[in-house]
């Protein structure tokens, strides 16, 4: 049978090898074992019902992070082929979830351009994953296969039927092979925006269960919002994005679209079939030289500049934000994850499609290179100035440090692996810090106010600061492109002490752009640290401790407020891990309070014995909770409720409708892990058994009607005779506080200071520290709820 580019079908899934090593080895499939790796099982499964999307046949897109830390991505395609595959003699589905390069981006008959892993994407998945689930709808049927560290544990077999079509799987990381289990929102919320804005009219939305968080993306200008919304914090020089898409004889597609903007910086985001190559490759070499040899050959043909000056790339990529998108059929990559272009043939099409399009755009819009030859030119005479302002940085011997400004403290070691430097906030913490120091092997810079905000600071203006010289001086890398150099770095821990308030927040912030925007090795390598002062001192009596931060002090208070308490019935060893745990069953049964649920009624489904999604296929045992439901007067709330059965999962569903929602207790709440994390939580529920809550405190005895009055009464108790000091200086602290809780390597606490994702990162310090007021207040707005330390 002959595939055509609409067929998908059996034949369409070629095996080429089977799934071994995965476990052993899984960094060679998806980088690493740590939050990128992490991150990047999502991102092979979503990329699945992307080439769905490309291909015309997915039109909605669904990730959900639920609260027992596994994620659930659905979508709206054509579903797998669920048959029995012609050549390895099972079903389709598991050939594809099992067996390493199975799948149908091996036969160009099925997808011309596509971002997984050429099949093995979704079986590394399973692979690394404690369990995977997979619901396929297609052909009027649903089907079910679950999965455990990769390999079957129930048949693939039909389990209801269906007008719908698409293909679900939840997976939870296998908490045997990754280092962090913690998905971040923020994270997989940034590359699903950006999926949206590569596809253009694709609907994705994500949602993130334990905060109740959510985000729906649809883009129809596709690359052109993107770009203009990359550029929402920074002021625009040119009013509209330069754009064009255009797909050469042999089927290569180039889509860019270029924006400049007043910063220092070039931003060049680029993507192969809706993949983000962050180190380039091939198609970003293209877009460069075509760029640079247009501009260039328009300004001389024209003879728009003067003087005898050559323009660089640098120069006239200045402030310039772009995106480049190419699609192409089987692309060469350098390593498995895809972060770099190796095929030629990208370059060319991207060289060529550019050329041509740039010569007769830059004739037509002569205004529109007038102005970025402007901007080239500022940035050709910053660059020769910061040529002659980087002498002043150069330093010829260890010798200088003492008559430098700045006052640093050096220390006596001389291999850097053994030295410290402190960047310490103002001249008092900073004289605190050079007496309770170790001089052998930590030095000491105090810095005088905020320092330069880099941000919004040319290359040239930053070498005439002085706090920045000094700084530069002492690190002794020296600075730029072409000096820069890591070897030279005197310190291996590079320590940012500031006080734990606004100005040292806003000094810490100052500091890290400088790190990120002009020394990105120092943090790469790991060398730049934050010193993490006490928030708290503590005392009781004539005791006295330390506490970093908030969730240490409720953890204290806790300890606290139990201290000569009998709760009656729970053995006392087990206090803590129960008012912890029904801290949390509170906080759930409000979350689904708020959706409609009556407390009451997710109270007894939380301790129901033996309630499971898949007993709802049994009419009595349905039933019987709903009478339990009627009984204990879950259901008054309610103007109507029922039973009635759902011929799509074959099961029952008790219905409750209120003034102004329906809802259900069926197959979609029973089966979430938000409802299984309840079912958990439930047995703290039966320890506790139902109010009224009776503790002993002493002799006297205590009875609280509701879990909130019993957890509230333990915190307020905790609080009883304390004296709370709330650090927010350095400079409060003697010398000898100071070297007990920030600067001694044996007590300290540091934090390593890590790029995740730089172009996130990026993003942020833009936001932050840049010119635009309105997306910094839309930010803060929405992130003001999750302040623990507000500083008034």
């Amino acid at each position: 049978m002959t595939n055509t580019p609409n067929n998908y079908s059996e034949d369409s899934i070629r095996v080429l090898e089977g799934l071994e090593a995965v476990r052993q080895r899984p960094g060679m499939y998806i980088g690493s074992v740590g939050s990128r790796g992490l991150h990047h099982l999502v991102y092979e499964v979503v990329d699945n019902s992307i080439d769905e999307a490309s291909a015309g046949y997915c039109s909605n897109i669904n990730v959900i992070i639920h609260i027992d830390g596994s994620v659930t991505v659905e979508d709206d395609g054509r579903g797998i082929p669920v048959g029995m595959h012609p050549t390895a003699g099972k079903p389709t589905v598991e050939v594809v979830m099992t067996v390493l390069h199975a799948g149908g981006k091996f036969d160009s008959g099925s997808y011309f351009a596509s971002g997984g892993l050429h099949g093995v994407g979704v079986s590394v998945v399973n692979a690394l994953s404690e369990f995977l689930e997979v619901t396929v709808r297609r052909e009027g049927g649903v089907y079910f296969q679950r999965y455990e560290r990769g390999k079957p544990v129930t048949e693939f077999k039909r389990v209801g039927d269906t007008d719908k079509k698409g293909t679900k799987i939840t997976f939870k990381p296998d908490f045997q092979i990754f280092e962090t289990l913690d998905f971040s929102y923020e994270t997989l919320s940034r590359r699903l925006r950006e999926l949206a804005f590569l596809n253009s009219g694709l609907r994705i939305k994500v949602s993130d269960e334990r905060f109740d968080q959510s985000n729906d993306y649809h883009a129809e200008g596709g690359i052109v919002s993107y770009i203009k919304f990359l550029n929402k914090a920074k002021t625009l020089i040119l009013d509209e994005p330069i754009y064009h898409m255009e797909m050469t004889d042999d089927r290569i597609s180039v889509e860019f679209a270029i924006l400049y903007n007043d910063s220092y910086v070039e931003s060049l985001y680029s993507y192969v079939n809706n993949i983000h190559t962050e180190e380039g490759g091939t198609h970003e070499a293209g877009f460069k030289a075509a760029y640079t040899k247009v501009f260039n050959n328009f300004v001389n043909k024209y003879n728009l500049i003067k003087e005898k000056i050559t323009l660089t790339g640098d120069d006239i990529r200045e402030g310039m934000s772009a995106i480049i998108s190419v699609r192409l059929n089987e692309p060469v990559f350098e390593g498995q994850t895809k972060t770099k272009l190796g095929s030629s043939s990208a370059r060319n099409a991207v060289e060529s499609i550019m050329s041509k399009f740039l010569q007769d755009f830059f004739e037509e819009n002569p205004n529109i290179v007038k102005k970025i030859l402007d901007k080239a030119l500022q940035a050709f005479r910053a660059r020769e100035a910061a040529r002659k302002a980087k002498e002043l940085t150069r330093r010829k011997n260890v010798l200088e440090v003492s008559t430098l400004p700045g006052k640093l403290a050096d220390c006596q070691e001389k291999d850097p692996a053994n030295s410290e430097l402190f960047l310490v906030e103002g001249d008092s913490a900073g004289g605190s810090a050079k007496q309770c120091r170790d001089r052998r092997t930590q030095a000491i810079l105090p810095l005088k106010g905020k320092i330069l905000n880099v941000e919004k600071a040319r290359f040239d203006k930053l070498l005439s600061s002085a706090e920045i010289r000094t700084l530069i001086t002492a690190l002794g890398t020296s600075i730029g492109d072409k000096d820069f150099n890591i070897e030279k770095l005197r310190y291996h821990k590079v320590i940012i002490m500031t006080d734990a308030d606004v100005d040292g927040a806003h000094i810490s912030t100052l500091l890290m752009t400088f790190f990120f925007r002009y020394m990105r090795q120092i943090i790469e390598r790991g060398y730049l640290y934050m010193a993490a002062p006490p928030l708290y001192k503590v005392k009781k009596g004539k005791s006295e401790r330390y506490i970093q931060n908030e969730d240490e002090m409720e953890d204290y208070l806790l300890d606290l407020g139990l201290e000569d308490v009998e709760i009656q019935g729970v053995n006392r060893n087990r206090y803590k891990e129960l008012l912890i745990n029904l801290i949390k069953v509170n906080r759930m049964v409000s979350k689904y309070e708020r959706k409609g649920f009556e407390r009451r009624l997710i109270k007894t489904l939380a301790v129901y014995d033996e309630l499971d999604y898949t007993k709802l296929e049994n009419e009595d045992f349905v039933r019987g909770i709903y009478k339990k439901l009627q009984d204990n007067g879950s259901l008054t709330k309610y103007i109507n409720t029922g039973i009635n059965f759902n011929p799509e999962f074959g099961r029952y569903n008790i219905t409750l409708e209120s003034n102004s929602q329906l809802l259900a207790i069926n197959t979609e709440l029973l089966a979430t892990p938000e409802f299984r994390e309840l079912r958990r939580l439930g047995m703290f529920l039966k320890e506790i058994g139902d109010a009224p809550y009776r503790i002993k405190v002493g002799e006297d005895m205590k009875t609280f009607e509701t879990l909130t009055e019993f957890v509230s009464f333990i915190e307020q108790r905790g609080k009883k005779g304390l004296n709370i000091q709330r650090y927010k200086g350095l400079g409060e602290m003697n010398p000898e506080q100071l070297w007990e809780t920030t600067v001694d390597p044996e007590r300290r606490t540091l934090y390593q200071v890590r790029i995740e994702d730089a172009e996130v990162a990026s993003e942020l310090f833009t936001l932050l520290m840049g010119d635009v007021v309105a997306p910094r207040r839309e930010f803060i707005e929405n992130n003001a709820l999750n302040v623990r330390n507000l500083d008034v």
